[in-house]
Order: C-alpha cells, then structure tokens, then sequence
C-alpha cells in the first residue's frame, strides 16, 4: 500500500509518496507542459519519493509546476493506487491527488473560486473607498505569460520610475514576473486590489471580469500585433453581440497603441477607437532586436552559437484549441541538419502540450517571443502577426499556409493577400517548405522585403519602449517619485 501527502518544505510545495517494499526505480511527475523527477530513497523494507512541485525552464528560477493535469509514473514496482486526496492549499499552489493523477490549480482559495466568490470580490473592490495607487497593473496575454509590449514599458518603467509599485497578473505562479514586480494570480483578492488601485493599467488584449474603471484610472491598450487577420468589427458575419462586446471593450482604452500607421488605420476601425489618441510609435517589444542579447537565449535554450535554428511559429485557429499540426518538426530538424523551436500562440499554452523530438525544442511556454526571434536564423509562420516583428531582424522567413482558403473565406478573412507582399516564399506543404528553404536565395526576395520593412517597421528603431514610457510620464498616469 503506498501513503501520499503534500507538504511544503520552505515555500517549495511538494508531494511526497512512501511505501513498503522495495523502492521503485523513478518516480515522474508528467504534465503537457512540465515532468519534475522524485528523490527516492528506501533500502528494501520501505521506501520514500520526494516529488518537487516546481520546475525551472531556460535558465529562470524554479517555479511552481504550472495548472493542469499531471499522471505519476512509476517505474519499476506496481504499487498499489494512492488514497485519493482532496484538494489541498499550499500558498503557492493547489493539488489533488486522486489515483494516479495529480490536479494542479492556482492558489485561488475555494471559497473565491466559483462565480458568486468572483461576484462578491468584484463588488469587494470596485466600491472601495479611498484613493489610487501610484501603480500600474501589467497583463500580457490574460496572464499566460509576462511577455510583449507590457514587459518592455515595465522594464524601461522601471529604469524611468523605479518608485512606481509593478503588479503583473499572472494565470499562476509558474508565470516568471520581472525583477522588482509583484505577480498577483488572477481572480484572487490580490489581483482585484491590484487591478482596482492602480492608477494605471497596461494591457494587450481584451480586459476581463466585467472591468469597472474607477476615477482617474487610465487604460494604455498596446495590443499584440500588426493584423493580417481580420479582427474585432471586420470579423466575417453579422454578430450584434460582438459589436456590442467590442464597442464596450474599446470604450474601457484611453490610448491604443500602434506598431505603424497601418496597424493604427486597421485598429481604430476595428475597434472603432476613432476618437480617442492612438500612440504610433513603434513596438516596445521589438526593442531587443535591434540590439540583440549576447547569444543569451541560445544558452538558456542549451543550443550552439553556430548551430542552424529555425523558428517555427503559427497562429491560432478559431476552430480548435491546440497548434496546427501541418509540420513535423522532427522531420524537418532532421532534413535541414537544424534546431527546430515550435512556439504555439498563447491560446494553445493550457490545452497543447509540448512538442518533443530530437532536436526539436518547445518554446510555447519561453517567458518572451522577442528572444527567439534573436535566436532564430529564419522564421516558418503562417498568418500569425510574428511576421511584422521578424521582419524587423531582416533575416529570411517562409509561410506554410496549406489551409489559406480555409482561413480566408470560414475563419477569419485578411486585410491584404499575404502571398502579394510576403517578403518569401509561401508553400503549402511540408515538402515544399523544405525545398524553399534549401534553395533560399536572398535577392529574389530583397525588394519585398525593403518595401515590407519600410511600410511595417519604419518606428521599430529599438527606442520606442522610451518614447512610450516618456508620453506615459509625461502626461502624469504615474508619478515619477
């Protein structure tokens, strides 16, 4: 019969399972997106395994494993199945165990995890009394990661304005936050406060929970990329209530930011913004591609300065929930002699799981896109608004588009016809894709590309975290003391 409990040992959770007998040859914790290994010890008559419940990736910090659902493989006895037990709060985390599978949540109490508790604290903190904070609340993708544009104004914030509190919103505590910020995990007391106080909110995407801005709260919508793709108000269909939600959503921003003029014609119409600022000044993001990070990432990713790495990004697809899959990445890493890095859009982090093959690295949960895009010596996309950033490095990017009618006339429409302007090759298979990247020949696709980066990346000069911290200064949404 084999005993399992949760313990804390200093503020790292972990489970511990023990059992008579021989001791099993490993213990593995397996998650789509995380595996932490027992220490075991034991010598015959019984036998113990300390399983950690956090897990460090790409040189960060070891965090708590992140939410989902993880099964205990056990190797080498056939112990019989744990005592269920029921879900347990370890501060940084909750877990249940029941057989074989551990349930992995967010250390959101019970009490507050259901819609009356969210009811209750939305109440709780949108008629609070008192005044604001002298703080800005950050959220990147509703907290999957702490990435884009927010991360860059945090970190040019926090040399301009050190004295200005930092909160990020984050899914769970397996979101790595930036130096000196204060993570609050979404829908706890924490993060209704934090999103309540603060006197200024930086955001990418939609806000959530029935946002209610308080007196004097600001709203600086950066949003996530140069669309290619229909968005919001120019959605193939007729929706009322999506024109209502996005009206409503739009109506909650003070200022939207925009990567090029483009990108701010696009976004006002589709968002109807059109009479409020929208800041075009380059993205804060693409900041660190024009002045690189010392070959930093590929350390942290375990590869070679000289090794070739293809980055393998998509978009996501409205009608399902993980990443497409019309590539092998093992197949492609073995025909191009490369590291072949796979990074899912952020929607697909909680429902996919990680790619795994030789040579073949998952990056859909690494902190921050732009350094991949360092890493990377060419970029495969599709539709994904990747492109406008990639771009910015100059080096060569392929289009794997095998469903383009599919996306075009059911899912979502574009704003221009990619294979016009893309500045290389567009395929439609795997096949073709190899055979477009062996024959790569630069000038024959260098004035698409010099027409591309003038119409798309003209303010993406590394400085436009400054100048979008300065106009934020500037215009008093915080205070610099």
């Amino acid at each position: 019969m084999t005993d399992a409990r949760f313990e804390t040992e200093g503020e790292a959770p972990r489970l511990v399972l023990s059992g008579a007998g021989p001791r099993p040859d490993s213990v593995t914790l397996v998650g789509p997106r995380a595996r932490t290994t027992a220490r075991i010890t034991g010598r015959g008559k019984t036998w113990r395994a300390v399983i950690p419940l956090v897990a460090a990736r790409w040189g960060g910090p070891a965090l708590p494993v992140p939410t989902g659902t993880y099964e205990l493989a056990i190797e080498g006895i056939d112990p019989d199945d744990p005592a269920p037990i029921a879900w347990t709060q370890l501060g940084v985390l909750r877990a249940c165990l029941d057989g074989r599978t551990v349930r992995i949540g967010p250390p959101v109490h019970p009490a507050y995890d259901s819609g009356e508790g969210q009811d209750a604290l939305e109440r709780r903190y949108a008629t609070r009394p008192g005044g604001l904070e002298n703080a800005v609340f950050f959220e990147s993708f509703y907290g999957r990661n702490a990435s884009c544009n927010p991360l860059a104004i945090d970190r040019e914030l926090a040399r301009r304005a050190p004295g200005v509190t930092r909160y990020w919103s984050v899914v769970d505590m397996s979101v790595p936050v930036p130096e000196g910020a204060i993570p609050v995990v979404d829908g706890s007391p924490d993060w209704w406060r934090a999103r309540g106080a603060s006197r200024l909110l930086v955001v990418n995407d939609w806000l959530r929970r029935r946002f209610s801005r308080r007196t004097g709260q600001i709203v600086v919508q950066t949003w996530h990329g140069t669309p290619l793709k229909r968005l919001a108000l120019h959605r193939p269909g007729f929706d009322p209530r999506r024109m209502l939600a996005v009206a409503r959503e739009s109506r909650r921003w003070d200022v939207l930011l925009a990567q090029n003029p483009y990108a701010a014609r696009i976004l006002g119409k589709a968002y109807a913004f059109l009479t409020r600022p929208i800041w075009v000044e380059g993205y804060p993001r693409n900041d660190i591609l024009t002045v690189g990070d010392d070959g930093r990432t590929r350390v942290d990713l375990g590869i070679g300065p000289d090794e070739r790495v293809v980055l393998y990004a998509p978009t996501w697809r409205d009608d399902r929930e993980e990443i497409v899959d019309f590539l092998d990445p093992s197949a492609l890493a073995r025909e191009l002699d490369a590291v072949v890095l796979v990074r899912g859009h952020s929607r697909t982090i909680q429902p996919g799981r990680d790619a795994e093959g030789p040579r073949v690295l998952d990056v859909t949960g690494f902190p921050d896109t732009s350094r991949l895009l360092l890493a990377a010596d060419m970029l495969v996309t599709d539709y994904s608004s990747v492109m406008f950033d990639f771009s910015v490095t100059g080096k060569p990017m392929f289009f794997l588009t095998p469903d383009v009618e599919h996306y075009r006339g059911e899912l979502r429409g574009f704003y221009f016809d990619l294979a016009a302007h893309a500045p290389g090759a567009v395929v439609s298979s795997h096949a073709e894709l190899v055979e477009a990247i062996t024959a790569h020949d630069p000038a024959v696709y260098a004035e698409r590309y010099d027409a591309w980066r003038a119409r798309f990346n003209a303010r993406d000069d590394g400085h436009a975290a400054e100048r979008v911290v300065a106009r934020i200064l500037d215009q008093g949404f915080v205070d610099i003391d």
